[in-house]
């Protein structure tokens, strides 16, 4: 006798057919309705879920960013500044305090960190409190836009 001769004793167990009635009940462990309960069951595409999620956006929207802003030190300018100059963007600029991304202007804020020494002339900037008090108490101006 070889391998390819032998047989098992017993017959072969057949696998359980589901939702065809039958001991386990008239469902037969699928359930009652729905995508798994019927034959031939696939996975909806995944795509069709993100989309539903989103919200259905009507109309133009216009995003608005805020402009870009830069806060700078009363020290810095003190440093590269000379007594009686007059403060603009574009003497930031040349002075390299500030750059430009294209063609937007940021919106700069002084703060009041430092001493100012020389009377300087600032024109269209935001200011905090304290820096105000700062350049008026050396004697400079504010002029705003």
């Amino acid at each position: 006798m070889q391998l390819h001769q032998l047989k098992p004793n017993h017959k072969p167990k057949r696998g359980k057919r589901i939702g065809r009635g039958g001991k386990k009940g008239t469902y037969s462990g699928k359930g009652i309705k729905g995508q798994n309960s019927r034959s031939g069951r696939l996975l909806k595409p995944l795509i069709r879920d993100v989309i539903k999620r989103y919200p259905k956006l009507r109309g133009h929207r216009s995003i608005v960013r805020p402009r870009f802003r830069i806060s700078l030190n009363l020290s810095e300018i003190d440093k590269s500044f000379k007594d009686g100059e007059a403060v603009t963007l574009k003497a930031l600029a040349q002075k390299g305090l500030v750059s430009f991304l294209g063609k937007k202007t940021p919106e700069i804020k002084i703060l009041g960190q430092g001493e100012l020494t020389r009377t300087l002339n600032f024109e269209g900037f935001r200011f905090s409190r304290s820096a105000q008090e700062k350049i008026k108490k050396a004697g400079g101006s504010i002029e705003t836009k």
